[in-house]
């Protein structure tokens, strides 16, 4: 795992306020999503020379074993970082992300929150393993490998930020296997057809197809039974904490966004309420914010229209 990171030219370290067995660790960030926050802890750890944390360069590293220690030496252009360690351990935190949403993406965006929650998942499996995972987000994330879903035809961040895959537009048989027992459980004969000739003739043009007949009112069924598969299987997985106070100012938030639902739900308008936070353990920018996704009627198409609240900020 450590040699994946600094191949990939990865190397963001970590110094929390507590230790993982009261001594001295250090952290460096695995993989960080809203599904999951992981680490690599350096045991009773000591570190040398100058660590540049906003550096984006290239990197190299060596490591030795001297005197019953590892030696991890890192080189950040001209600056070097030396790690000394006695054993190098994992630590995991594995959060429920069933009602996460981010918006940065218009058009279509329940399906978009659906591609970056399969995606987050996906990631969690391939880089953690399936013991990390519910059964059902084993099966769930092999969506990934479903153009119609994907970021091909659903991406939830620009172009810019996708980390792309090898022949996104290849379905697997795995993929189309769990949309068929989607659209089997959902009754859904008219995409159960589509997929079988899907199979048979894998091509752009139909994944484009299929693409569009899931933002149809016709096939909502099997969307909603996907989300709504997806929010079971994760609901098990811990809520952050941001500590006492900062926990009741989004409680305080999130009942003034319920209060909003209930009016909404008042005038025959559904909506979901999803949430948008910070990292629990290591500190990142994003605030904390709740989304209402509003439903619109459409005559052919599903359209949901966005309402943002976020905390106001402490006054000094």
């Amino acid at each position: 795992m450590l040699q994946e990171l600094l191949e990939q030219e990865q190397f963001e370290l970590i110094f929390p306020e507590r230790s993982i067995s009261g001594q001295p660790d250090i952290r460096l960030v695995y993989l960080m999503n809203d599904a999951v926050e992981s680490f690599l802890v350096f045991h009773n750890a000591r570190m040398t020379g100058e660590y540049r944390p906003d550096y984006e360069g290239e990197i190299s590293a060596s490591m030795s074993f001297e005197d019953m220690e590892y030696i991890l030496v890192v080189h950040q252009g001209d600056s070097v970082v030396t790690i000394f360690f006695e054993d190098l351990l994992t630590d995991v935190h594995l959060y429920d992300y069933g009602e996460i949403g981010h918006f940065w993406m218009k058009d279509y965006e329940y399906l978009r929150q659906l591609e970056y929650r399969l995606a987050i998942m996906r990631d969690k499996y391939d880089y953690l393993g399936g013991e990390y995972c519910t059964p059902e987000e084993r099966k769930l994330a092999m969506l990934v490998d479903f153009p119609p879903l994907n970021y091909c035809c659903y991406p939830a961040v620009p172009e810019q930020y996708i980390v792309p895959r090898v022949e996104p537009w290849v379905p697997t048989e795995e993929a189309i296997a769990v949309m068929e027992k989607l659209a089997a459980e959902a009754d859904d004969k008219g995409l159960l057809k589509i997929l079988k000739n899907y199979r048979k003739h894998p091509k752009p043009y139909i994944a484009k197809k299929i693409a569009a007949m899931l933002h149809r009112n016709a096939h909502a069924k099997v969307v909603d039974l996907l989300d709504e598969k997806l929010r079971k299987t994760v609901s098990g997985y811990k809520k952050r904490s941001f500590g006492e106070e900062m926990d009741v100012r989004c409680q305080q938030l999130m009942h003034k966004v319920e209060e909003r639902r209930q009016q909404l739900q008042k005038e025959g308008k559904d909506s979901v309420i999803l949430r948008e936070e910070p990292f629990e353990i290591a500190k990142d920018s994003i605030g904390y914010q709740i989304h209402l996704m509003i439903w619109e009627k459409g005559i052919l198409n599903r359209k949901v229209k966005i309402e943002s609240y976020s905390l106001e900020k402490n006054k000094e």
